[in-house]
């Protein structure tokens, strides 16, 4: 009886394990089968049946990191990027020692720009492995864009190491470099950078930059020139390049390289205002009519068309009054004033021409809203103090005040400018702030006849 019930137990457990195997290996065979129709929707593009897919995958298999890995990738795919850091963590946690899901959850914290998350993402995998150097210089380029400059320096120098041979890496130390202000190891770190990968434009522009700035004006015409002729498709580089040869002193070759440009592309604005700028600076150090008229054809094209920038009638305008033709001038340079975005100088340069129309509210009204719209006005004093004496040309002695207490602020040594005020402050009838401020100007100089002659007034 006992040996009965005995076999009897072998026998149900035999079936438990039996039935226990078979379900597994169906499991196993219900899995593979789900990523294999995951991987083949992928390839079709098909991802949210993808997704489906590796959805059932982990269902069966939750601690599968291949399926969260896949099903990570394809949600970056579809732009999902919450969703695909999700699953990279979750991978990078089923399997402490996987590389592959350490760097595609950097790179999705990345394009999230949570650059300090990606650098420690980036670094995990490195620890793993430090023999990548497409990693390490993804661990640069993040502690870069994080402004962490210091760290991408120590991580560039270890990419450099694995390899010497990434133009992208010898770029981004050109570019921590040139942030830290070392100038000669940047401009030889972009060098590098071009020789290894001719056709990195980014590492041209910024080595031409340095060139110009460092007054090397052969170098940089030369990187111009190889930017000009690898992006023929980009009418800029040609305009660049012209404006740097005329820069330069070569106001021929400039001529026609921009004269290229313009028959190639007769419909852009900026080629017309580049011509426009070469002709007119010639015609301002030449002192030549020839000049003036070739600027006035090329500039009076741009400005007629529909997309004619802010800056480009400006120049216009600036030509216009270099002519005499003051009521164009002030008409191209109201445009230019309004038209968005605005060139700063448009403002002063209508200022300029409305007042030699004796148009004073508008010539004071466009100083006004230059020193709204610039923040970092070098030219603060004066173009306050021109703001008051329109003002006062205006008898609104008032706001002459105003703008020249806030000059008295920025020069409180300019005894003219305390003159100035003690003359509006008269004019307002405010005779004992006008008193106060001839005091003050004749401590500083006891000496000065328009301050004499002030306190004479003022008695």
């Amino acid at each position: 009886m006992k040996r009965s019930l005995l076999i009897a137990v072998v026998l149900v457990l035999v079936a438990v394990a039996a039935a226990v195997a078979y379900q597994n290996a169906a499991r196993e065979r219900d899995y593979r089968t789900l990523l294999g129709r995951g991987d083949a929707a992928l390839r079709d593009e098909q991802t949210f049946g993808a997704i489906e897919a590796y959805s059932g995958a982990i269902a069966l298999r939750p601690d599968s990191m291949l399926a969260h890995l896949r099903r990570g990738e394809t949600y970056q795919r579809r732009g999902e990027l919450d969703e695909a850091a999700r699953d990279f963590r979750s991978a990078a946690a089923l399997d402490p020692t996987a590389t592959r899901p350490l760097e595609a959850l950097g790179d999705i914290l990345y394009q999230l720009q949570r650059f300090e998350r990606a650098a420690e993402a980036y670094a995990r995998d490195l620890r793993l492995d430090d023999r990548s150097p497409s990693v390490s210089y993804k661990l640069a380029l993040a502690h870069y864009r994080g402004g962490d400059l210091d760290e991408a320096l120590v991580t560039l120098a270890s990419t450099v190491r694995l390899n010497d041979h990434l133009p992208d890496a010898t770029y981004l130390l050109g570019m921590c470099l040139r942030e830290k202000h070392r100038t000669t190891e940047a401009m030889q770190a972009f060098e590098t950078a071009v020789a290894l990968a001719p056709a990195l434009l980014a590492a041209r522009e910024e080595l031409a930059d340095l060139y110009g700035s460092a007054g090397r004006h052969a170098e940089e015409l030369e990187q111009l020139q190889a930017l000009a002729s690898l992006d023929r498709e980009h009418v800029e580089r040609r305009i660049a390049l012209g404006l740097a040869q005329a820069r330069a002193g070569h106001e021929e070759l400039a001529v026609l390289t921009l004269g290229g440009a313009l028959e190639g592309t007769p419909d852009q604005p900026a080629v017309y205002r580049a011509l426009g700028q070469v002709w007119l600076d010639r015609a301002q150090v030449h002192d030549d009519r020839v000049y003036l008229n070739k600027a006035l054809e090329a500039l009076g094209r741009g400005a007629s068309m529909a997309d004619a920038t802010s800056d480009l009638l400006t120049l216009y305008g600036r030509a216009l009054l270099l002519d005499g033709q003051l009521d164009a001038a002030e008409h191209a340079l109201q445009q230019a004033s309004i038209r968005y975005p605005v060139d700063p100088a448009a403002l002063i340069w209508y200022s300029t021409a409305a007042e030699r129309q004796a148009h004073l509210e508008e010539a004071r009204q466009a100083l006004i809203e230059y020193s709204g719209l610039v923040d970092d006005d070098a030219e603060a004093v004066p173009h306050a103090t021109r703001i008051a004496a329109l003002s006062v040309k205006m008898n609104d002695p008032r706001t002459a005040v105003y703008w020249l207490e806030r000059v008295a602020t920025l020069a409180p040594d300019d005894v003219r400018v305390l003159a100035d005020l003690a003359d509006a402050q008269l004019r307002t009838g405010d005779r004992a702030a006008a008193q106060t401020t001839i005091a003050r100007g004749l401590e500083k100089d006891p000496s000065s006849t328009a301050l004499v002659a002030l306190r004479q007034r003022a008695r």
